[in-house]
C-alpha cells in the first residue's frame, strides 16, 4: 500500500529535512562537531567525565608510526582499529586471535601484520573519513557482547542506540548482526534492528534491510521479548552524553560488554531515521512533548523517567 508524505506525518514519521532543519540544525551547534565526529576526542571526553568506553591502546597518526605497531599489538590477542573520522562502520577492523604469527579477523579470515600495516595506510589517507580528509587509526579493547544477545546475533557484537532530545531518550534499537552484515553492527552493511520498549528495555518487532521481521535469519530465534538488562543505567548514561557535549540531538551507541559492562562505543551527530521503523513508532510527536515539556525536566533522573513514563512501546504501526 502507498503511503503518502501526508500520512506519514499525521502518524508522527520524522522524515530527513525536517530532522536536518528542526532538529539537527537548530539544536546542534556546528563548534560541537568535532567532539563527535572524531572517535578520539569523544572517547577522552567520555573518560574525563567518567563514563565508561573500550579501553585505548594506541594511536597512529603518521605513516611512520605504523612500522612500530608489531610491539604496540605485542601484548593483545584481539583488537579493534578504526578510522577516528569514519562513519556508516567504514574501516573497522576486527582482529579475535592470533594463528602461527599471523592474526584472525572476526570473520574468520588470516591476515599478516603487513596486511594490518595497509589497511592502516589506508585510514591514514583519508579512505575511510568524513570527506576524504587524513585520519588516524585507534587502536582499542575488543568488545566481548553480553550472551544476553547470543541467541539473536551472528558473530559480532550487538550495539544499542539510543536517540536523546534535550536530555532526554526519546527512542532506542539494538543493532544485531547477521552473516549478510558480516558480523557487523550496521544497518547499511545488513545488520539486524529491533525496537526496544523505552518503559521495560524489551527488544520489540525488528526490520531488516526495510522489512519487517520475527526471527532472526541465521539463529532461527525470535528477536521479540529480550531484556536488556540495567536498562534504566543505560538511559542514564545516554542522557548524561547531552549534558558532556551540549548538543541538543544526537544518537548514543552503547555496548553491552560481558565483563566491563556498558560501554559508549560512539555519538552520532546524525543519526538515522530507521529506528522508527524498528519501534513501528514515529519521532516526531516525542521530539514534539519533550519540546513542550523540557523546562520541567531540570535534572538526570527526571528526563529518564520521563522518558519511560511517556514513550512505552505503541501499538500503533509504521
Amino acid at each position: 500500500m502507498l503511503v503518502t508524505p501526508n500520512r506519514l506525518r499525521t502518524r508522527g514519521i520524522l522524515g530527513i529535512n525536517r530532522r536536518n532543519a528542526q532538529y539537527i540544525f537548530r539544536y546542534n551547534p556546528r563548534r560541537l562537531y568535532p567532539l563527535v565526529d572524531d572517535k578520539l576526542r569523544t572517547k577522552e571526553l567520555a573518560i574525563r567525565h567518567g563514563i565508561a568506553v573500550p579501553d585505548l591502546y594506541g594511536v597512529i597518526e603518521m605513516e611512520g608510526q605504523v612500522k612500530g605497531m608489531p610491539q604496540l599489538l605485542k601484548a593483545y590477542s584481539d583488537f579493534v582499529i578504526k578510522p577516528a573520522h569514519g562513519s556508516g562502520g567504514a574501516g573497522i577492523l576486527v582482529v579475535s586471535g592470533r594463528l602461527n604469527g599471523k592474526f584472525r579477523e572476526h570473520g574468520g579470515e588470516i591476515i599478516a601484520m603487513d596486511e594490518i600495516g595497509y589497511h592502516v595506510f589506508n585510514i591514514l589517507a583519508g579512505l575511510y573519513s568524513l570527506g576524504g580528509q587524513t585520519d588516524k587509526a585507534i587502536i582499542e579493547y575488543c568488545v566481548q557482547f553480553d550472551p544476553i544477545f547470543e541467541s539473536i546475533s551472528y558473530r559480532g557484537v550487538p550495539d544499542i542506540r539510543i536517540i536523546v532530545f534535550l536530555g532526554v531518550p526519546v527512542m532506542s534499537m539494538v543493532r544485531l548482526p547477521t552473516h549478510n552484515s558480516n558480523g557487523k553492527a550496521n544497518l547499511h552493511q545488513g545488520a539486524i534492528g529491533a525496537g526496544i520498549d523505552m518503559a521495560t528495555g524489551k527488544t520489540l518487532a525488528a526490520v531488516w534491510r526495510n522489512q519487517i521481521i520475527e526471527e532472526h535469519p541465521d539463529t532461527g530465534t525470535k528477536i521479540a521479548g529480550v531484556k536488556i538488562p540495567n536498562w534504566r543505567q543505560l538511559l542514564e548514561i545516554a542522557a548524561r552524553c547531552y549534558e558532556i557535549t551540549g548538543l541538543g540531538y544526537l544518537g548514543v551507541d552503547i555496548v553491552l560488554d560481558a565483563e566491563k559492562g556498558p560501554l559508549v562505543l560512539e555519538l552520532n551527530v546524525r543519526p538515522g531515521l530507521n529506528i522508527q521503523i524498528a519501534n513501528a513508532s514515529g519521532l516526531l510527536s516525542r521530539l514534539e512533548v519533550v519540546e513542550e515539556e523540557h523546562g520541567n525536566l531540570d535534572d538526570l533522573k527526571t528526563r529518564v523517567s520521563f522518558a519511560r513514563e511517556h514513550f512505552a512501546s505503541e501499538k500503533s504501526s509504521v
